[in-house]
């Protein structure tokens, strides 16, 4: 579904992302795990559009990604869940809701798509009139996948769901991410609780220094020794 192949993506003179090569399948929960600074963001923000590549190529479901635009990406069927949330304070839950389909003109799709993401997230129906600044952590997480789902994605990108979260909030967050999934979304998680992504992972890459170090199913990934050290604490 999404082919990256010897990606390099630099931030001004530093090369924050080194040769790195990975796939996604349709279906599959893929995590991409790492220490801060291993380039994992940056790859993120490179397939979505937000950062252009120096070399290497993107395709997704065989079409080219580099050159098209963030709002064509989008359209194309990818949504980003971006690091720190980025909710739109002083509009209401449904508001921000609405923003993430901007690309919508079906009505009736609109009304569906929004019911499915109030049957994810109850509580952010229960709020849907409040100023999403008001609402805590984990429900501006909540409200920034939901705002995602709402454009419809074939593949979901999520840049550390639980960061930040009360671990009441993580359990859940990971348990819909697995929901959603299952629904038909296929989706790439950077997370740094990286015993949780490799529990729901299908498969997991490690990254370091910019490049994939190691590569494996998430259950093959959890079990190997090196990645305990480094990211399990064990």
């Amino acid at each position: 579904m999404l082919t990256v192949k010897d990606l390099a993506v630099n931030y001004g003179a530093i090369q924050a992302v080194k040769g790195v090569s990975f796939e996604v399948h349709r279906g599959e929960i893929v995590t991409l795990i790492g220490a801060n600074g291993a380039g994992k963001s940056t790859l993120l923000k490179t397939i979505s559009g937000l950062m252009r590549p120096k070399a290497g190529q993107i395709t997704y479901l065989e079409r080219p990604l580099d050159r098209l635009s963030a709002p064509q990406i989008v359209r194309a069927g990818i949504s980003q869940v971006p690091e720190g949330r980025h909710i739109f304070p002083g509009l209401s839950v449904q508001e921000n809701l609405q923003m993430g389909a901007f690309g919508q003109r079906d009505r009736a799709v609109f009304n569906e798509t929004l019911q499915t993401v109030y049957d994810y997230f109850p509580i952010l129906k229960k709020r849907r009139t409040q100023d999403a600044a008001t609402l805590s952590g984990g429900e501006q997480q909540m409200l920034a996948m939901g705002r995602a789902l709402m454009a419809h994605p074939q593949l979901m990108l999520l840049d550390e769901p639980s960061m930040g979260l009360a671990p009441i909030f993580i359990q859940e967050i990971f348990t819909i991410i697995q929901a959603i999934n299952q629904a038909g979304t296929t989706v790439l998680l950077i997370e740094q609780n990286a015993r949780q992504a490799l529990k729901i992972a299908d498969r997991g890459y490690v990254l370091a220094s910019g490049q994939v170090k190691l590569s494996g199913s998430g259950a093959a990934l959890l079990a190997n020794p090196d990645v305990q050290r480094a990211y399990l604490g064990g």
